[in-house]
């Protein structure tokens, strides 16, 4: 009695995993959002916080890679429209 639910579970278990399928390829992306994103993470301020991250403690480390996402966000969107490249909407992040 057992090994008859005990193979209708397995099955069971087994058609609900449907059938696995590769993941679609990422769009290519933009050559001049790649640039820019590139130069947000080369500019000298990124690059010391980068630096000032490997070491530092872990108790001031949240504070630093807050200061260094900030740095390259900013960055990157002035890069941007310097090079007339619409982004997408959103909503400016809370700074604190």
């Amino acid at each position: 009695m057992i090994r008859p639910l005990l193979t209708a579970s397995l099955l069971l278990l087994a058609a609900c995993g449907g059938p696995r399928t590769a993941a679609a390829p990422a769009a290519p992306e933009n050559p001049e959002i790649a640039a820019c994103r590139e130069e947000a993470r080369n500019q000298p301020i990124a690059r010391d916080l980068r630096a000032r991250l490997m070491t530092t403690h872990a108790a001031g480390r949240a504070e630093i890679e807050r200061e260094q996402a900030e740095a390259e966000s900013r960055a990157f969107n002035d890069c941007l429209r310097r090079r007339g490249v619409r982004r997408g909407g959103g909503v400016e992040a809370l700074r604190r």
